[in-house]
């Protein structure tokens, strides 16, 4: 089983913003994170998880995903994210980012864990530091997408 850890930061809501996620399969370890400029929390929750499924290289594996966010936990395993997309979407954010999650979802059907965040889970509490320093460090990429939305509704 490829057991994947995730985790997103905001400094402010929106702010500068990263992911931290940890893949572990077998004795492997991989982690990864990135910092943009402006973002929210919410969207770095989602993009650590979407990250994570992106590093696959294999699909005949289970795969569970365990993070400390509800909104991207309880939209999957709830099935509110199946309603959101027969709605087309309409009035939900980050649906850029939906977008890209659902063929990950439907190739790999990963399971997912929810936990309990700043509680002393090693992997949880790592991802928490990768996130907060991609978040904080000032080497920012742009949330192209987040940003364009952000000008449109100040418009």
């Amino acid at each position: 089983m490829i057991r994947i850890y995730t985790d997103g930061a905001a400094q402010g809501n929106p702010g500068p913003g990263g992911y931290g996620t940890i893949l572990k399969y077998n004795s492997a370890v991989k982690e990864l994170s990135e910092g943009f400029r402006l973002t929210t929390n919410n969207r770095m929750e989602l993009l650590a998880v979407i990250k994570g499924l992106e590093a696959i290289k294999r699909n005949d594996i289970a795969i569970t995903i365990y993070s400390d966010s509800k909104y991207v936990v309880e939209a999957i395993e709830k099935g509110w994210l199946w309603n959101w997309e027969k709605k087309n979407f309409k009035n939900k954010a980050n649906v850029d980012l939906w977008k890209i999650y659902i063929p990950l979802h439907k190739k790999y059907k990963p399971k997912f864990v929810w936990i309990k965040g700043h509680a002393g889970h090693a992997e949880n509490e790592r991802c928490d530091f990768l996130a907060v320093q991609a978040a904080t460090n000032g080497v920012w990429l742009i949330d192209e997408a987040y940003e364009q939305s952000a000008r449109a509704s100040q418009a």
